[in-house]
């Protein structure tokens, strides 16, 4: 009888240049920094990315460090379901949560939604990010992208009713989602709220910053208001209740596909809507959360089309209809 070869552990920071540069509330990049886990057996390789995010305290090296030091435990059995103990919701046990799922599909031979008794994921349409700036520049970003039919528009504070004034009325016809990416307060919210529901915005993504969001309990929403830095896994979900309509699943906030399907199912038995969201990453970071567009009332998954490449062999994107990955690519 012949051993089961152990399963080694490889991983790397990439970098992935910026088509121009990627604006939040929170300051501009132009580069995407990436972590990609990769899990070898038997002669086939599992791959999983990442994006460390200085939000919640991550960075790239010790993002990477995390990951190698799960080799010991990868080479003694720990098995996906193991890992979610093992290590903390995060961007690491997401790239390695990622990788064993892929390896897994590839061992056996199915897709991985097969694999986990999911739906098969069809094309959807994505949204198309447009970065913060002066409303001038934002409604000239909004006017190359008018034919995109979702638009997820980037606020920032003082000037937002003027920013998406501008912006509807480059984009008459395409359905506005909008991140404030906790930007406002308590005393601009309402005023921001309405300005954004006058404008047809059908979603407004964490107004106010984590943990000082009981201002939405008190007023009167006249638009859906969707967590995303107040929301990571299934355990800050009861939290929320009251304060939002909806929340935002990332792979890089939930730690992991496994993770994330688990706490899509518990968002909707909670009454949530879904939206699934990305960081600017390739399309090796968006195709597993794909899985999770059948259950999505809003998909976001434009992080390749930011870039100024993509990876070989990723998603195919026409126009805004982004396609379930070849397995090739992952799962």
């Amino acid at each position: 009888m012949t051993s089961t070869p152990f399963r080694q552990l490889a991983a790397a920071i990439e970098r992935w240049p910026i088509a121009g540069s990627f604006t939040i509330s929170r300051g501009a990049k132009t580069e995407a920094v990436t972590v990609v886990a990769e899990v070898s057996q038997s002669g086939l390789t599992g791959r999983g990315e990442c994006v460390p995010y200085p939000r919640y305290g991550e960075t790239p090296e010790a993002t990477l460090a995390a990951l190698l030091a799960m080799q010991e435990p990868l080479s003694r059995g720990l098995d996906r379901t193991g890992l979610q103990a093992a290590m903390p919701p995060g961007a690491a046990r997401n790239a390695l949560d990622c990788a064993l799922l892929d390896l897994e599909a590839k061992t056996a031979g199915q897709r991985a939604w097969t694999l986990l008794g999911r739906p098969a994921p069809r094309p959807c349409t994505t949204a198309f990010t447009i970065s913060l700036g002066t409303p001038e520049a934002m409604a000239a970003a909004t006017a190359k992208a008018a034919h995109r039919p979702l638009l997820k528009i980037k606020l920032g504070g003082v000037g937002d009713v003027a920013r998406i004034g501008a912006v509807r009325k480059a984009a008459p016809e395409s359905e506005l989602i909008v991140d404030a990416n906790e930007a406002w307060t308590p005393d601009n919210l309402e005023q921001n709220l309405k300005a954004c529901a006058d404008a047809g915005a059908t979603l407004v993504e964490q107004p106010l910053p984590a943990g000082k969001d009981e201002a939405l309990a008190r007023i009167k929403r006249p638009i859906t208001v969707c967590a995303d830095e107040s929301v990571h896994d299934r355990a800050s979900l009861a939290d929320l209740r009251g304060r939002y309509d909806a929340v935002n699943i990332k792979l890089d906030k939930t730690g992991g596909l496994t993770e994330a399907l688990a706490m899509a199912d518990a968002a909707q038995a909670l009454g949530f809507e879904v939206m699934i969201g990305c960081m600017v990453a390739t399309s090796l970071a968006m195709a597993p959360a794909m899985l999770l567009a059948p259950q999505a009332r809003f998909v976001d998954l434009d992080g390749p089309l930011l870039l100024a490449h993509d990876r070989d062999g990723g998603l195919r994107y026409d126009g805004s209809l982004v396609y379930p990955p070849e397995a090739a690519l992952w799962g």
